[in-house]
């Protein structure tokens, strides 16, 4: 596995989108920095990641006929990895859709995934990870991180969780290739925070209480009412209470 590691960068998504512009890289190629001075989050959010302490890396995919409408999958499949990686170390950790990591009802990690598409099919997909471990102390104003080491009052070693991740990325990867799709989206269902019973939402037209139904090959989320009424979502589009 091609892993380049730098000590300091503005972002890992960024300096892997020109590496890649540069040279073809193959797939699984990954960027780690000790230090990401502009770390990016979903929809231009900032992300906050004390230098040394942290794990931030980016992996570059090169999906061969993999549908534009269909590259939730990627999601899916790293998103399950940060999770099944963290449940080694601890207990209570899910997936708030579409791919942030939670423990309990705070953030360990976000996954920021950007890609090109040629035609109807991704070219190229470079998944971006952040992943809290032993951050003692955190003062953006971010409204719930945790990390790790808040959790369990241990230090831990970085790579063991790089390792670990892309291993069982490239694992399920290799599932999907095969055509094993209805596994991945199983477990990914059954990792989902919130996953069963009514919570409270908030969209457009303001608060509701509602369940989980299933996410879309898309990565749409399908919410049912207490009265039974369907509600379709994108990224960005619902707000969890």
């Amino acid at each position: 596995m091609n892993i380049i590691k730098i000590d300091s960068v503005n972002s890992t998504n960024s300096e892997l989108k020109k590496l890649c512009s540069e040279q073809r890289l193959p797939s699984f190629s990954t960027i780690v920095a000790g230090k990401q001075t502009a770390g990016r989050g979903q929809a231009g959010n900032f992300w906050e990641s004390e230098p040394y302490k942290n794990l931030t890396f980016s992996v570059v995919l090169f999906p061969e006929n993999l549908p534009a409408k269909q590259s939730f999958i990627i999601s899916r499949i790293f998103s399950l990895a940060v999770k099944e990686t963290l449940d080694k170390y601890t207990g209570h950790i899910s997936i708030k859709w579409p791919n942030d990591i939670y423990y309990q009802d705070k953030k360990i990690c976000g996954i920021l995934i950007e890609n090109e598409i040629i035609g109807n099919n991704i070219s190229s997909s470079i998944i971006g990870i952040g992943l809290n471990i032993n951050q003692e102390l955190f003062i953006s104003d971010a409204p719930n991180p945790i990390s790790l080491r808040q959790i369990t009052n241990k230090t831990y070693h970085l790579n063991d969780f790089l390792d670990s991740i892309l291993k069982i990325a490239e694992e399920k990867y290799q599932q999907f290739l095969s055509g094993n799709i209805e596994i991945i989206c199983n477990e990914y269902q059954n990792a989902l925070y919130r996953k069963s019973g009514y919570y409270a939402y908030e969209d457009k037209n303001g608060r509701f209480q509602a369940c989980i139904k299933e996410v879309k090959d898309d990565g749409t989320l399908i919410l049912e009412t207490g009265d039974k009424e369907i509600k379709h979502y994108q990224f960005k589009e619902v707000r969890f209470i």
